[in-house]
């Protein structure tokens, strides 16, 4: 048999993949998967588009597209990102098949085996395997309650030579923080001049639960960025859906080039027919409906989580309530090994994700993130007592 790849043996099973197969049992309830809510798609708003369409619109629909992607999703997709401040008059925009394959674009283009990546602990796991990929070196700073812990950034800066600094400053995966306008504006200070390549992961920018956050949500990208070299990537995935397999990067003349050219050897474009149903739903107007729509929805779920939490969590466990987004990042007593925990959760009829896969290193493992996005409202309350009564079982095994 040939050899792997270096690339390759460096490619892990990911929990979250192994859990999904556990998550799709009918008789678990599952907090693993952050993916949005089943019955929350607008699926009677798909079907009008589709049934309204033009047979010219759907032959192009059925055709291959520019590698850039579908120019009229293009120009709306411009006019949308301008209403939050981002530069589409000075960078150029591309649909990527899902940001995912952004990150990869950009790994690709910049990463080379051993160059340090630093990202924030915890962080999304779908970036750390593109890195680890890559054969990057990779380096977590600790999150704050508002963002990155920019002590730690700023010695790392002084010591070492790191080539890209990953985040999600809106509603993380998994913290479920949003970065104050302050720390955003720090952070930027401290990488101006140090030709870091700073990427902006912003899939989940429109959910946030009240409209006095709504401002706290604008793009690092939009402030004054001059002396930081930026890339911003987005997705449909939250906002539409994730079966749609777009998502879209903003970058710089020059970097854009090069991104060009590696998504032609990857997948020439991607899908023209999600890319023309996308464009019409925005262009037409059924975004904002369906986003305020979502936006309800998932209140209320965190609301019901956060009520559930407060009433059967022991008081050692901690957590902060999520202005926004899909997650709820638990932090259990030092001690306490989350993947004990999940072994009798699981058995008693819950699932959840273990803190160490959204480790760089894959080793911190005392947190847990529950989604509460895709599941049924009235599974929450059960499904946080089935946890709750692990981790107190757990607590007083190590005491």
């Amino acid at each position: 048999m040939p050899y792997f790849s270096q690339s390759v043996q460096h490619i892990r099973s990911s929990e979250i993949r192994d859990l999904m197969k556990l998550a799709t049992r009918p008789d678990v309830i599952s907090f693993a998967g952050g993916m949005p809510n089943n019955d929350l798609f607008p699926v009677e708003e798909v079907d009008h588009i589709m049934q309204n369409m033009s047979a010219d619109v759907k032959k192009t629909a059925f055709q291959y597209g520019p590698t850039a992607g579908y120019p009229p999703l293009i120009e709306t997709l411009k006019k949308y990102l301008k209403t939050k401040g981002l530069p589409v008059d000075t960078h150029r925009l591309m649909i990527t098949t899902g940001s995912l394959q952004a990150i990869n674009i950009l790994g690709m283009e910049f990463i080379d085996p051993g160059d340090l990546v630093l990202t924030e602990n915890p962080s999304f796991i779908g970036g750390i395997a593109v890195f680890k990929a890559f054969q990057a070196k990779l380096k977590g700073i600790p999150l704050e309650a508002d963002g990155l812990d920019l002590s730690v950034l700023q010695q790392i800066i002084k010591t070492e030579h790191p080539k890209m600094l990953y985040i999600i400053p809106n509603f993380h995966n998994p913290a479920g923080i949003i970065y104050s306008r302050q720390k955003r504006k720090a952070l930027l200070d401290l990488l101006r001049g140090t030709n870091i390549l700073l990427l902006e992961d912003d899939a989940y920018n429109e959910l946030y639960y009240d409209d006095t956050i709504k401002e706290m949500t604008q793009p690092i990208m939009s402030l004054n960025t001059e002396g930081v070299e930026m890339v911003y990537t987005g997705s449909f995935s939250k906002i539409l859906g994730p079966g749609f397999r777009l998502g879209w990067l903003l970058a710089s003349p020059e970097i854009f080039e090069k991104a060009q050219i590696i998504k032609q050897g990857i997948d020439a474009c991607s899908p023209n027919f999600t890319q023309v149903i996308a464009n019409e739903f925005v262009s037409q107007g059924y975004l904002s409906t369906y986003l305020d729509k979502i936006r309800n929805a998932y209140k209320k779920r965190r609301n019901e989580m956060d009520k559930a939490l407060k009433k059967y969590m022991p008081e050692e466990v901690l957590w902060h309530q999520p202005k926004g987004g899909f997650y709820y990042w638990i932090k259990l007593p030092q001690n306490v090994d989350s993947t004990a925990i999940l072994k009798d959760s699981i058995t008693n009829g819950a699932v959840f994700v273990t803190g160490k896969t959204f480790d760089p290193q894959g080793k911190q493992n005392n947190h847990l993130r529950l989604a509460f996005s895709n599941m049924k409202i009235e599974e929450i309350v059960p499904g946080v007592k089935i946890i709750s009564e692990a981790i107190k079982s757990h607590m007083l095994a190590v005491k």
